[in-house]
């Protein structure tokens, strides 16, 4: 009930704070759906670091619908099945190349912190710091037809940022 609230919250407040002369109808009010993707090169480990923020009730949507599994995030009944469902799911949506190198990625596990679940994964042996990254992330793109995916990208202190909606999932970033 939280989430709702703070998506409902989130999106009545872009509306008063819209710009002067453009109204938004109540009609035209929904739900915002987002996440968040940070992707960080770790020089002194050598590693690709990576975490999606997922609001969690989203997720478990997606889980469900894409995986045909229910799984409960919040208070997983089985924590090594959450762990699979997870894993399997951003796996499936979330693909990474270093360098024209596709790279593959190990889940470190997920937490909940208040109504979105992080999950870590990391890609190991990435000794210098890529020139460039590209990403497809189709994230709940099966489950909203109006997603967004916000990523951000740091190689040697230098963030970058982008944001995919669906349909289209690819992002590049230069270093």
């Amino acid at each position: 009930m939280a989430i709702l609230l703070y998506k409902w919250l989130w999106a009545a407040s872009c509306i008063l704070f819209a710009p002067a002369g453009k109204s938004v109808a109540p009609a035209e009010v929904h739900p915002l759906y987002i996440s968040v993707t940070e992707i960080n090169h770790n020089n002194t480990d050598k590693t690709i670091e990576i975490s999606c923020k997922i609001f969690t009730d989203d997720f478990e949507k997606g889980i469900s619908e894409v995986l045909k599994k229910h799984v409960d995030l919040s208070k997983p009944a089985n924590q090594e099945e959450a762990n699979k469902l997870v894993a399997e799911y951003i796996t499936r949506h979330l693909q990474l190349r270093a360098d024209n190198r596709d790279l593959k990625y190990e889940f470190v596990g997920f937490e909940r912190e208040r109504d979105v679940i992080w999950s870590y994964f990391q890609v190991s042996g990435v000794p210098n710091p890529p020139k460039t990254i590209t990403v497809k992330n189709s994230i709940l793109y099966e489950t909203y037809d109006s997603q967004i995916n916000m990523m951000h990208v740091t190689v040697s202190g230098k963030r970058k940022s982008y944001k995919v909606s669906n349909p289209k999932p690819d992002a590049s970033f230069e270093f």
